[in-house]
């Protein structure tokens, strides 16, 4: 196990070997950090997160109260995972049916976020800085900067990198960054 001297883990988390915490790492009450997961530097755990095992998450995540991120999650970095929000790793489970070696990976890619109760079937890939709605349901691949809402979760929008949701413009109101949409894509096209 290592855990990085200037992180700092709750007396009441568990923190099993092998796993990795890096600097500035904060993991709060109950949580339980399973073997063979890494965790990047300046991130956070809120109270009851469960990771692993064999899970990677990247430098700046900010995980909130209640989440657990199964074997075969992977969040890069500055991914955002609202209250309670739920990674499923099988696609039919069954009580009575052991299902272990066909977990589906799921990607978050760099600066997403997902909200509050949002559920993230396994399987998929979360596109850079996309936004998963609070209670939004995703059930295929969510393109890079896409705002997707509903059951099951349908692109309603496109957000900036700072997460501002853009008009026709494609300009973003807090940064004044130019995007461009073509063929469903959004790609950033000048920063200020």
């Amino acid at each position: 196990m290592s855990i990085h001297e200037t992180a700092f883990v709750h007396e009441s988390a568990y923190i099993d070997d092998p796993s990795e915490i890096g600097a500035h790492t904060k993991i709060w009450h109950f949580a339980h950090v399973l073997g063979n997961t890494t965790i990047g530097e300046g991130c956070v755990l809120g109270q009851n997160v469960m990771a692993g095992p064999h899970v990677s998450i990247g430098d700046g995540c900010k995980i909130q109260n209640n989440v657990a991120l199964y074997k075969g999650v992977t969040l890069e970095q500055d991914v955002f995972c609202g209250p309670s929000c739920v990674f499923t790793n099988v696609l039919t489970p069954r009580a009575n049916v052991e299902r272990k070696d066909e977990f589906g990976p799921t990607l978050v890619r760099q600066g997403a976020t997902i909200g509050a109760n949002a559920t993230i079937v396994c399987g998929n890939t979360l596109g850079a800085y996309c936004m998963v709605a609070a209670g939004a349901v995703v059930t295929h691949d969510v393109p890079d900067h896409a705002l997707v809402a509903g059951v099951p979760a349908r692109r309603i929008g496109w957000v900036s990198r700072s997460g501002e949701r853009l008009n026709e413009s494609l300009v973003c109101p807090r940064t004044g960054e130019q995007y461009r949409e073509k063929s469903g894509t959004l790609t950033l096209e000048k920063v200020n």
